[in-house]
């Protein structure tokens, strides 16, 4: 109910009245990208505290932990994650990444980090296979794949079948051989 209650403050001016753009009465624009026309001008409204003060992400994990991120600090760390994905992992627009996370914040930092990169996600369940994975990094052409320690070694059995796979990204505390660690880069 918050959220339809302000949800016109939040919405960029072309997009604040969705029936209009429904009705072909206003005009959508050539170009958006959700991280820069929505999650920066909510982080701006934010920061001028024109809006409620809303968590962006809040995350809880199994045991209670959890992570509560501003709108200002979900847009600076995924700003912070497309430099990764863009510097040492080499990914331009249009290049596809396939991520095989269970849903953890670092998803959802990838998730935003492409949409601004431009970089094309493929989300894969953690319950896939070698054969289920060589078989999207084939078929997609994913230059880059992120996952966790528990499905490195499952990568690094299909990873010699995959020609353009160039970069390994691993989320974890622990490094690895051939991989790049996010929370290094980060």
């Amino acid at each position: 109910r918050l959220f339809h209650q302000y949800h016109k403050t939040f919405a960029p001016l072309n997009f604040s009245d969705y029936e209009a753009i429904s009705r072909c009465e206003q005009e959508v624009p050539e170009y958006f990208n959700f991280a820069s026309d929505v999650l920066d001008k909510w982080s701006q409204i934010e920061k001028e505290r024109k809006g409620p003060s809303n968590p962006a992400l809040w995350w809880i994990n199994g045991k209670g932990d959890e992570i509560k991120w501003s709108f200002e600090e979900l847009g600076f760390l995924s700003q912070k994650v497309a430099n990764v994905l863009s510097g040492p992992c080499r990914l331009q627009r249009g290049d596809r990444v396939l991520v095989i996370l269970p849903r953890i914040p670092e998803w959802w930092l990838l998730n935003v980090a492409c949409m601004r990169t431009g970089v094309a996600i493929i989300p894969g369940t953690t319950q896939l296979t070698a054969q289920d994975i060589c078989y999207r990094l084939l078929a997609s052409k994913a230059k880059c794949v992120i996952t966790t320690d528990v499905l490195a070694p499952v990568v690094d059995s299909v990873a010699s079948k995959c020609q353009l796979l160039k970069t390994k990204l691993i989320v974890s505390e622990s490094s690895r051989a051939e991989w790049l660690n996010f929370s290094d880069l980060l």
